[in-house]
């Protein structure tokens, strides 16, 4: 079932197009990544879904109910975390979600049963009594995310929901994620600056730049389909660091040779030797470089440390895709 339809919607603020023809659905049972720079419109759009502004033009229907002209209908079906959740700290866990399901006008018979579901979801009923203010971070996201979760929530929308955690809480808070929608009811969209985060639970990526959508596919397909679909890993000793670049970059089918400092790559495989060159090689599609590159490497009379196929990171296709348009994708720095 469809829980989120956005339709060519656009917002223009004076002469600045912040949001331009943007369209996409999040489906029941989907986890949906939304990424982009900052300054590229994601804000907004997350604004004008929630009904906080207006857009344009375009519609915005949420559970079936659109967000111009059932406004309230449409809160009450969304369930929204910001980055930083606005807590009573002064309040018990308990006592601020009672007072949060009052304000969402849940029904009292159920307000009770909302409240005990919501705490065991995001597992701090045993937190209940305690004041927010004395929790770690990590549980004070987890109130907030008990406080989205109360009223009749058919969309859940995360802003940044990890951001200021440590390792461990950044682990639970993402397997909370994944564990919320276990009935495949509930579309779930995330907005996040940590690709890693994306990889690990969303399904589904849509990625914006100046206020435009320029990618919405399964995150297997975004790295399948870029459109630099090889990685090789070479290290190579004996020659100078400019000799090899340049001499890498000749290679038949290589797009761009770069050192692992200039992109500040972490590669499974970074240790090298005193005088030893690492490069990585972007390929075209379907290219196989390593034979040319082995050959290269005798015919220059250097000797060849290491040289292994690679996958491109979320990370690295998100810069490519979201870098000027002046630099085509996959072109060097």
């Amino acid at each position: 079932m469809r829980m989120l339809s956005v339709e060519n919607i656009t917002k223009i603020y004076g002469e600045r197009i912040a949001v331009n023809d943007i369209s996409f659905t999040v489906e029941a049972g989907e986890i949906v990544g939304f990424l982009g720079p900052n300054g590229a419109g994601k804000t907004t759009s997350m604004r004008i879904i929630t009904g906080f502004i207006p857009p344009t033009s375009g519609t915005v229907v949420v559970a079936g109910h659109d967000v111009r002209t059932e406004s309230l209908e449409v809160r009450r079906h969304i369930g929204y975390l910001p980055e930083s959740a606005p807590l009573y700290t002064e309040m018990r866990v308990e006592e601020y979600l009672e007072f949060r399901a009052k304000l969402k006008d849940v029904p009292r018979r159920q307000r009770r049963k909302r409240i005990e579901e919501a705490m065991s979801r995001t597992r701090i009923t045993e937190r209940r009594r305690q004041i927010i203010g004395t929790l770690s971070k990590g549980f004070r996201q987890r109130v907030g995310l008990s406080d989205a979760l109360l009223g009749d929530v058919r969309l859940l929308i995360l802003d940044e929901p990890t951001i200021g955690l440590d390792p461990n809480q950044i682990r639970e808070v993402r397997s909370l994620i994944r564990e919320l929608d276990e009935e495949r009811k509930l579309a779930i969209l995330i907005s996040t600056h940590i690709l890693p985060e994306v990889e690990q639970i969303c399904e589904r990526v849509l990625i914006i730049r100046d206020g435009r959508l320029v990618v919405q596919d399964t995150t297997e397909n975004l790295l399948r389909r870029s459109r630099v679909s090889g990685l090789v890993r070479v290290v190579i000793a004996g020659g100078s660091e400019d000799d090899v670049r340049e001499a890498m970059a000749t290679v038949p089918g290589v797009l761009v040779a770069y050192g692992e400092d200039d992109r500040q790559v972490t590669s499974p495989h970074a240790a090298r030797g005193v005088g030893e060159i690492a490069l990585r090689l972007e390929t075209e599609e379907d290219v196989d470089v390593r034979d040319a590159v082995f050959a290269k490497v005798v015919e220059r009379g250097w000797r060849l440390r290491e040289l292994a196929a690679e996958q491109l990171t979320l990370e690295e296709v998100f810069h490519d895709l979201t870098r000027s348009r002046s630099a085509p994708v996959g072109a060097g720095l």
